[in-house]
This record gives C-alpha cells, structure tokens and sequence, in this order.
C-alpha cells in the first residue's frame, strides 16, 4: 500500500480534531465514518468530504477500503471496538486514554497482536512541536540530568456528558487529563518504569454533576529518581491551559503549549472563537491559530499513518497506553488510601480507576 484508507468511529468533538488532522495527510484518506446518531454522523460525513457513514460500526469494518480505524468514542466503548477492529484485519488508533480496566487493556493489546494489525496510542503531547524541541533539548544533554518534570492541562470541565457519569469514564480529571501528563513524562525520560505514585484528588466545583476528581495532583517517581508532578483540573476558568517545565542539573526549560502561541487580542463585543472550552472572548483573550498543529495531532496521525503503511512499530503503542493506566490506577488507590504505591501496581482486572478512589460498591 501507498496509501492508508482510514474510517473514523465517533463524529464528535475529538472526531473532529481527527479529521481536520488527516486534511493535511497526503498519504491517507478518510473513507468512511460511524456514529450510532444518524444525524450527527451524516453531518460530520458531509463536511469532511467523506464518501460512506454508517450508524453501526461493524458495517463500516467489512469495507475493504477500510485499512485502519481511529477510536474516537468514549471510554467505555474503546474496548470492544478495538477488538472488533483487529477481529476484521483492521489496524487502530485509540484515542486515550486506551480504556478503563486493566482486564480491557490485555484484551486490546492481545487481539491487535494476534491479529497482526498495530494499535497506536493517540498522545499527542509527544507530538506537539514544543515539546518536541524541548525533548530534543534534553536528549542533546542541554539540560544536564533531569530530575523534575512538570505538566499541568486545566479547563473548566469536559464538553460531552458521558464524562461526568463515572459508570461511563471510569474516572475522572486525572483519568482524562492526567494520562497526558504521565506519558509525557515517560517520553521526555525516555520511557523508564514508573516506581512509585502519591496522589491528592478531589471534587471541588462539579459535585452537583460527578461523583469523579475534578482537581488532581500526582507526583510519579522514575527509575533513576526522576519524578514528574501532574496537575490537572477541571475548575479552571477561562479556556484550555497546557504548560510544561523541565528541570535538571544544567538547566530548566518553561513551556506553555497555547499562549505562547496565540494572538493577545482585546474584544469588546467578543467574537467567535478563542481557544478549547474559552467560555467568553469579551475583553482581553488569547486567540489560538492553526491550534491542532500546536497540539500535534497532525504530525501524531501522519507518524502513524507512515508507520502502518511501512509495517513498522509507532512511537506510541498499546503497550505505552497500557502504562499509563497502571500509572492512573495507582494514583486513585493512592488518592483512596492516602499513601504512596508502589509499582508494579496490580488493581483488580475488572476494576475501574474511580472505584479504587470511592471504593468498590
């Protein structure tokens, strides 16, 4: 193949991300789209200019064109697709984080495997253009030896419904945003074993909507001693905030993924759109531009796309998402128990990462 046919299984919010991403990509096209609201899928079908929709995503799965899917669903349906997938030859791309058990992410990692298709990990903070030169920076010895990371994403709550009910996310801010973090320090360290991970979690805003965290700080320990402090939230007014800091013995850099990359506009009347979940662009703002560039999800998708069609291994895999999601269980347990845990980190296959903070009913 020289070109990957792909179907996108979702027609939302970060479907959209996808598809304005996969514009840019010479060598792949969207095919096909599914998504069990026939409105929103015929919609989301007829803007991206792409040919077939399908409102049961297994029909999608028995075109032929189809050689990959991206998992743009919620939490709790990745699973099942993802298998689905690798059952009808198909390779995936799951959105994170990959699922939410442990007992779901062996079943995915193993169908993908014995199927002989890739799952790719969608972490697009190891794609981000800043990031990126930053890592280059301490993989260049810039920096000396590291020995603290920082990374902090914080809005003012999701966009979708689903992710408020815990029976549905499994989770909440540090399961949706914190896995960003953790594997952002795992890439930037060069992938080493978490050891251990001290959590404080709580429900300060949104209680009369969740039962989840949705305010998180998670400090994980590295073989070799590195740490890396998380934190997360979903309380904070006034648009997306994505910002990173690397410290070592030789050096520090400071990273802010959107306003350091964005237009300091005043508006009196306001106007239409700022940045991801800005609630208000009256008075000053920043405005982003070619915002899923800055993110990286255009260079992630085309990594993958070159690495499906070469046969090759992608820089993020199920085994990556696998991680942090040992990463995420330990930081609830350790937010439930008020201790620090120790990894390798073992929760009940079938369990939830909530439960292990609210506890099991």
């Amino acid at each position: 193949m020289d070109r990957l046919g792909v179907g996108m299984i979702g027609s939302r919010f970060v479907a959209e991300i996808h598809a304005e991403s996969f514009a840019r990509i010479a060598n792949a096209e969207l095919v096909a789209a599914a998504s069990p609201t026939e409105e929103h899928v015929r919609d989301f079908a007829e803007r991206h200019g792409i040919p077939k929709w399908f409102t049961d995503y297994r029909e999608m799965l028995e075109l032929p064109e189809v050689d990959a899917v991206i998992l743009a669903l919620p939490n709790y349906l990745h699973a099942q697709a993802c298998c689905d997938a690798a059952a009808a030859g198909k390779h995936v791309i799951c959105e994170k984080p990959l699922c939410t058990t442990m007992a779901e992410a062996d079943r995915m990692i193993a169908a993908c495997a014995d199927a002989g298709v890739t799952l790719a990990y969608a972490e697009e903070l190891c794609f981000a253009p800043k990031y990126v030169r930053a890592r280059q920076l301490v993989e260049s010895g810039a920096l000396g030896e590291v020995y603290l990371l920082k990374q902090a994403e914080k809005h003012d709550g999701p966009h979708a419904d689903w992710f408020w009910d815990v029976e549905l996310s499994g989770g909440g801010v540090t399961l949706d945003m914190g896995c960003h973090g953790f594997e952002f320090f795992r890439w930037m360290l060069g992938k080493p074993e978490a050891v251990n991970v001290y959590a404080d979690m709580a429900t300060h805003l949104h209680g009369d909507r969740t039962r989840g965290d949705d305010d998180a700080i998670i400090i994980v320990e590295f073989d070799g001693g590195a740490r890396g402090m998380a934190e997360e939230s979903w309380i904070k007014k006034g648009g997306m905030d994505d910002r990173a800091e690397v410290y070592g013995s030789e050096g520090v850099i400071f990273a802010d993924l959107l306003r350091g990359s964005s237009l300091l506009t005043y508006s009196e009347t306001g106007y239409d759109y700022a940045v991801e979940k800005a609630s208000t662009t009256r008075g000053w703002s920043f405005t982003m531009y070619e915002e899923a560039w800055n993110y990286g999800f255009p260079q992630e998708m085309q990594h993958f796309v070159d690495c499906m069609l070469a046969g090759e291994q992608p820089l993020e895999t199920g085994e990556d998402g696998r991680k942090v999601m040992e990463i995420i269980f330990a930081a609830y347990e350790s937010a439930g128990t008020g201790r620090k845990v120790e990894l390798p980190f073992t929760p009940p296959p079938d369990a939830t990462p909530i439960e292990l903070w609210l506890g099991r009913d």
